[in-house]
């Protein structure tokens, strides 16, 4: 629920339905719905997840992809197999500079009570803190970011 309000101007402006902390436990629900712990990033404008083995194929003349999710840090024992239909193909440019091609898929998130579809790109986040990174794009304009706390919302998984 975004809740629209009145600026000054007469602009109407969406207020944000939640606030997040700049670390939360979120879910995937179409992709086995495991809890992850996700860091929340602004300065990432794409969202992406820890996928092994991605394997590439074709359904109904459509571009599908074949991937395992192993939500747990550290755990590379708790798999999840799973499938999604291909979005797109785009090269992300990573913190350090790297350029790599990736797989997106559109999937919904859920963080607490709220649950909305965000594009999620599939990469190996082996070296990373955290599994996913849910990037601003997906933030906005449903989720305000509070970088002084953690784990604002309540976990439903």
């Amino acid at each position: 629920m975004v809740r629209k309000t009145k600026s000054k101007s007469g602009t109407t402006l969406r207020a944000p339905a939640i606030v997040v902390g700049w670390r939360e436990w979120v879910g995937l629900p179409e992709l086995g719905d495991a809890r992850i712990k996700a860091k929340i990033d602004t300065g990432a404008r794409t969202s992406a997840i820890h996928a092994w083995d991605i394997q590439p194929f074709e359904r109904e003349g459509e571009a599908w992809v074949r991937f395992e999710l192993h939500p747990n840090q550290g755990d590379n024992k708790t798999c999840i197999a799973c499938e999604a239909r291909v979005i797109d193909s785009r090269t992300i440019k990573s913190s350090n500079g790297q350029q790599q091609k990736r797989y997106v898929i559109r999937t919904p998130l859920r963080v607490g009570d709220h649950v909305w579809p965000i594009e999620l790109t599939l990469t190996r986040r082996d070296e990373m803190g955290f599994r996913m990174l849910v990037g601003r794009t997906a933030l906005k304009p449903r989720a305000l970011v509070n970088p002084s706390k953690s784990y604002l919302c309540p976990t439903s998984a």
